[in-house]
């Protein structure tokens, strides 16, 4: 059967109590880097909504004890970066995506959005960068470095990436259509990839790189680490319609590779699913899975969107031989 992977549950670790204006509720999209003390975690959250009832996202970061990452050290009392200016692609959100040591700074591939009519919003992916560990940011351009293209015409969001062999690789989820459902305009997307010399200039294909198991299946927030010489990739999925709800909701999958570039799903092998009760009872997405001091943790996102905080789990592994089917 291969390798079986099985999630401990630890519990939710952080989730904003309306401390700060912009920071009233969410936790999404947590992305962690390893300091030599202390983990720092990066995730969005939202402000107080408007007179029109919408919301705009900023990202921030909590500390957490090395090791015990239940342990919240320091909660950040800034965002950081502030929102892009009239017509930028991250007017309306910043939303911390992938973060990496990058020689002496510190590397964050963030998702902006910005409203629009027709559809109501567009993302892409941006970068920003920090000379001092990751507290203090800037913009690596006004622009984005990621976004729609002749054969990738609509979004693009969730950003992974991994630099191997003097290559940057991307994983990203990328919009393939609009679809209209009771009165409302839905997006459909899927994991792509893309590779880049540089870290800031890419090149893609726009061809999804794993299967779909759901009507209209929506794909978002890759992360990949290596084990025993195989790649091994968590993200998250839900229903395309009517998906705001506990039955079709975000859900973890799992699907392995030998070459980063073949992607074979297999939920069964890797989910992590949702509790009985709970602030992850309705849902779990947005996965960040890494290794630290010896153990694979992954740090993930509850209910409503991550309305209800981030948490962590603890990978245990059974090894059985791998069948030719599998290889």
């Amino acid at each position: 059967m291969g390798t079986q992977f099985r999630w401990e549950k630890k519990g939710l670790i952080f989730a904003p109590d309306g401390r700060y204006e912009w920071m009233q509720s969410h936790a999404q999209n947590p992305s962690v880097l390893l300091l030599e003390d202390r983990l720092r975690v990066y995730f969005s959250c939202r402000g107080k909504k408007d007179k029109q009832g919408r919301f705009a996202a900023l990202g921030t970061f909590v500390d957490l004890a090395r090791d015990n990452p239940s342990e919240v050290l320091y909660v950040h009392d800034r965002p950081l970066l502030s929102f892009g200016g009239p017509g930028t692609f991250d007017q309306f959100g910043v939303m911390p995506g992938c973060v990496m040591h990058m020689d002496k700074e510190v590397w964050l591939y963030y998702a902006g959005w910005v409203r629009c009519e027709g559809a109501p919003y567009n993302h892409a992916i941006g970068l920003m960068t920090s000379i001092d560990g990751g507290v203090a940011f800037e913009r690596r351009g006004r622009g984005p470095i990621f976004g729609r293209t002749l054969i990738e015409p609509f979004m693009q969001n969730s950003p992974f990436v991994m630099r191997r062999n003097n290559l940057f690789h991307m994983w990203y989820s990328s919009g393939i259509e609009w679809l209209e459902d009771q009165g409302r305009m839905e997006s459909i997307y899927l994991l792509m990839k893309a590779s880049s010399v540089d870290g800031v200039n890419w090149e893609r294909t726009g061809v999804p790189c794993v299967p779909r198991v759901v009507e209209n299946e929506c794909q978002t927030n890759p992360t990949i680490i290596e084990l025993n010489g195989r790649f091994h990739m968590w993200f998250c999925y839900r229903w395309g319609l009517d998906f705001r709800n506990a039955q079709r909701g975000y859900r973890i999958g799992y699907a392995w590779s030998e070459d980063l570039r073949t992607w074979h799903r297999a939920d069964e092998r890797g989910e992590l699913t949702p509790s009985a009760a709970g602030w992850d009872a309705q849902m779990v997405c947005y996965p960040c899975v890494v290794n630290i001091d010896g153990h694979t943790c992954m740090f993930y996102s509850g209910n409503y969107f991550g309305r209800d905080g981030f948490g962590y789990a603890v990978l245990t592994r059974d090894e059985s031989p791998s069948s030719e089917s599998e290889v």
